[in-house]
């Protein structure tokens, strides 16, 4: 027998791995990767997928802990959709609402614009870059209770604020900036402007650094202005940077809470009362825990309806 035909007898003997044997090695590790992560599936899904069940359930019905009973007897005291019609009928709902909006579209849109603004300034290399970086963030890392405090303080009648104020002007200022529902506001809206401002400037500057460099000098060669490689370059290559910026801060406004309680509890009376604050207020005072339940699953959807579709630009965004 020769080489040749003894080297065919082995090739037959022993085939070689076709598709069919690779989809099934495949399939696999798909399965062993399943079984691996079925824990923390489980956890999950108890984390996530039991509390919301149990929030449905609770929204049906007028159960509160004041009845003496376990939410798991809630079905006892069912209410179908009166809460749904409730909350949709009840002006205040719809007042916290409005204030959480007004914040998102005043406090966001400044953030974005300091904050994209100062990343531009840091992307170049200056003298003490590292110390105004690091005093720049430290906004940031203050507990938003703490922040809510310092505010408080600044903006009493006898306060720093009024002292400047007194100064400049020459003659006694003594405005009662808590007191007055547009001032109050206004103060919530600084707050919140000075703290989370920073957030915006770290996520840009990550987007910024990431843009080319040689298409930035390719375009300064060219002629290109500063305005004109900001839009046809340097914008267009951070804009799914930004989207995830504003989704975030979005979604972050309607739970502001810490911060404002601690400056206005509200006040004065329900004139910076934001949904969460609402939500605390109803839930802690008044112990409708029902009805929050189904405030809460409309904030969701509320949520949903913003977020999603920014996910879904975002993730056809080329």
């Amino acid at each position: 027998m020769s080489v040749v035909e003894s080297s065919a007898e082995l090739t037959a003997a022993s085939p070689v791995a076709g598709p069919a044997s690779l989809d099934a090695d495949e399939q696999s590790a798909k399965r062993l990767g399943a079984y691996l992560t079925l824990p923390t599936q489980i956890l999950l899904a108890f984390i996530v997928i039991f509390p919301l069940l149990m929030e449905l359930y609770i929204s049906f019905s007028s159960w509160t802990p004041l009845d003496g009973k376990s939410w798991v007897f809630a079905y006892r005291y069912w209410a179908g959709l009166d809460n749904y019609i409730e909350v949709i009928a009840t002006p205040r709902f719809w007042q916290s609402i409005g204030r959480t909006l007004l914040l998102m579209g005043v406090c966001v849109p400044i953030e974005l614009l300091l904050g994209l603004g100062l990343a531009v300034l840091f992307v170049a290399e200056f003298r003490g870059k590292r110390l105004f970086y690091s005093i720049l963030l430290i906004p940031m890392m203050v507990v938003p209770s703490v922040a809510g405090y310092m505010f408080f303080m600044l903006f009493q009648s006898g306060g720093p604020i009024n002292s400047i104020l007194s100064t400049l002007s020459g003659s006694s200022v003594s405005i009662a900036w808590l007191s007055q529902p547009t001032l109050a506001m206004l103060v919530v809206m600084i707050a919140d402007i000075w703290q989370w401002t920073p957030l915006m400037f770290l996520i840009l500057l990550a987007g910024l650094l990431g843009v080319p460099e040689d298409q930035m000098l390719m375009a300064t060669l060219l002629g290109a202005g500063p305005w004109a490689r900001f839009w046809l370059i340097v914008l267009p290559r951070i804009r799914r940077i930004l989207l995830i910026a504003l989704v975030i801060r979005m979604i972050e406004i309607f739970k502001i809470f810490d911060t404002l309680y601690i400056l206005t509890a509200g006040g004065p009376g329900i004139s910076t009362e934001t949904i969460s604050v609402y939500i605390y207020k109803i839930t802690m005072q008044e112990l409708q825990w029902s009805y929050v339940a189904t405030i809460a699953l409309i904030i969701l959807i509320v949520l949903s309806a913003i977020a999603v579709p920014a996910i879904k630009r975002f993730a056809a965004a080329r």
